[in-house]
């Protein structure tokens, strides 16, 4: 018995130092999304040890040592995103509907052929904006029932797991769809117009995970992620960034991304909505995300019930609030000069494939 806990307890260490490797390849990278089980599983060897170690053996009282550290390092990641942390994006009552936005995200899974679940959610919560990923044609076909409610869209089924279709009640303009690093890996730009006449930039992103079946490194997806926070931080209006970003909320690359844009996480503070995997309670990630400009406030942030995908939906309503800005304002967090020449690294890294964004010849959907 205490082979099979010393072998475990260090193999859950080793799992939780892996992720300080650097390394873009998916062996290293992979190892950044169970860091809620790792916690979990590191405190139940903890109990396991206090039940059948040996006390008399000074490997026990080191082991437990150990442990012990891996639990309290792990807690320290995590926190940010426990209801005990500081809300980074501030909450307020709605007081001016003309200026709030509302976003329903979801990867509903290209293979899922129940659209039904989806529709009817979508009907209930009567968002703003819808923005569906992992859709191809039959999804978009599926779909049509949203087009009366629906007049602004920009749609691009892909049959690559990669398709994106966004469909909104406010008045889209400069809509265009860009394949920033890989040519079959859209992305969609757009302003999105509030009922204020006010404009708000919308980024929606599904960038390649790394794992084995999808991309071998993760230097595809932080590129995409960190380029558009670099877009991000230049904008001259509020942002809204959205979409499935294969990547979890505590991640290095998410906190480079953080840095970069000066955009808010409203799950800070607030715990860690896992939207993946839907069907597999242990092995759940925060995948699908919302950032925003620190002049927006929150109203409200939902997971929503399954759609028959392997994700769960989100949904968010945001207030634009220009007084928020100042309240807000040290909530962002400040890259150090190293991390500042590792985003720029990043960003310039050399891939397959360079889209050089260039955009879709036909981006809006009818």
């Amino acid at each position: 018995m205490s082979i099979a806990l010393t072998i475990g307890s260090y193999v859950i260490v080793l799992f939780s130092l892996i992720p300080l490797i650097r390394s873009d390849h998916w062996t290293f990278r992979v190892f950044e999304y169970p860091r809620s089980q790792k916690f979990v599983l590191t405190l139940l060897f903890i109990v396991l040890w206090a039940f059948w170690g040996e006390t008399s053996q000074p490997l026990t009282w080191i082991t437990l040592g150990v442990l012990g550290l891996n639990l309290i390092y792990l807690f320290y990641q995590l926190f940010p995103y426990t209801f005990l942390a500081r809300k980074q994006l501030l909450s307020q009552r709605e007081t001016n509907s003309d200026r709030s936005i509302s976003l329903l995200i979801s990867n509903v899974y290209q293979y899922n052929r129940v659209s039904e679940k989806l529709l009817r959610l979508i009907d209930q919560m009567e968002p703003d904006i819808v923005l569906l990923a992992e859709t191809d044609q039959w999804w978009a076909e599926q779909m049509r029932p949203l087009h009366e409610s629906y007049p602004h869209r920009v749609l691009k089924p892909i049959d690559n797991t990669y398709g994106m279709l966004l469909y909104s009640r406010l008045k889209l303009t400069d809509a265009s769809v860009k394949f920033l690093v890989e040519e079959d890996i859209p992305s969609i730009h757009a302003k999105v117009w509030l009922r204020s006449d006010e404009p708000i930039q919308l980024y929606c992103l599904h960038p390649t995970p790394p794992v084995p079946q999808e991309n071998p490194r993760s230097t595809e997806r932080d590129k995409e992620i960190l380029m558009v926070g670099r877009q991000a931080k230049q904008s001259d209006i509020p942002v809204i960034v959205a979409g499935d970003m294969n990547d979890v909320a505590w991640s290095y690359t998410t906190d480079l991304f953080l840095k970069t844009s000066g955009l808010l996480d409203p799950r800070r503070g607030r715990g860690f909505y896992s939207t993946f995997h839907a069907k597999i309670p242990f092995l759940r990630f925060p995948l699908d995300h919302v950032f925003c400009s620190s002049d927006f406030k929150l109203l409200q942030l939902q997971r929503l019930p399954s759609v028959e995908s392997d994700h769960f939906p989100m949904f968010i309503k945001l207030t634009y609030n220009p007084k928020a800005e100042q309240e807000q304002e040290q909530n962002e967090l400040e890259a150090s000069s190293e991390e500042k020449e590792l985003i720029t690294e990043k960003i310039n890294a050399d891939t397959e494939s360079d889209g050089e964004s260039k955009p879709d010849k036909n981006p809006l959907g009818t």
